[in-house]
């Protein structure tokens, strides 16, 4: 392994909150290279947090948001171990990003297996006859309609969405990469486990402006 300097380490600390040794391991592993230290870390922490995804969360908070026009609303509750950790800054800012993406992107359940079972299903029906209907070849049809779900669910599910306020050098992350960086950076383990959205008007008969993509394109605005 390669030496380091101090610098270096110091430069890697402040990028990404780490500890001393694990910085200058890092560093070591990739002959100084801080980008490769960087992700040496993240894939170190997120493999961390894998181990802690079964302990139990029961404390964390009740957090709400709302849009700037007052048309879009979320009541978003998240989990985490212990009552310290839920009243850190980190924590209530990992909670606000989570409220904000909700309110931007309207998903309908937070992981797959929420989601109806009767509307995945109809989805899936649907994308079938319209495979066959396109005249594909009907043994390569089903992968195609698994790849199709796939997609479906990528935008519905709140974990499987990609992160509104992603930095351009790390645009696809989702939000179950982005919380499963927030249990390694804390030590705890974080569970998203409810919300609900309001949006103004939201079933009535009137004409609908599109909320979600003005809220998504305002987020993104102000990440820039």
């Amino acid at each position: 392994m390669a030496q380091v300097n101090a610098a270096l380490i110091k430069e890697l600390r402040e990028a990404t909150g780490a500890g001393l040794m694990d910085c200058k391991k890092a560093l070591a592993e990739v002959d100084g290279d801080i980008d490769k230290a960087m992700e040496y870390l993240r894939k170190k922490g997120l493999a961390s947090a894998a181990k802690k995804a079964g302990r139990a969360a029961t404390e964390g908070a009740v957090v709400s948001y709302i849009h700037s026009n007052n048309r879009v609303g979320v009541l978003l509750e998240v989990n985490c171990e212990t009552d310290f950790v839920a009243k850190t800054e980190g924590f209530q800012a990992f909670c606000n990003d989570v409220a904000m993406q909700i309110a931007a992107m309207a998903p309908e359940a937070v992981r797959r297996e929420e989601m109806d079972t009767e509307a995945v299903e109809k989805e899936r029906g649907i994308l079938r006859e319209k495979a066959l209907a396109e005249g594909k070849p009907e043994k390569i049809v089903d992968k195609i309609v698994e790849g199709q779900i796939n997609k479906f669910y990528s935008e519905r599910v709140l974990l499987e969405q990609v992160f509104v306020k992603n930095p351009p050098e790390n645009s696809k992350r989702t939000v179950e990469q982005l919380q499963q960086e927030m249990i390694a950076k804390i030590g705890e383990n974080i569970q998203i486990r409810r919300f609900v959205r309001y949006e103004l008007g939201e079933g009535l008969q009137k004409k609908q402006d599109d909320f979600a993509a003005e809220v998504a394109a305002q987020v993104a605005a102000a990440s820039s």
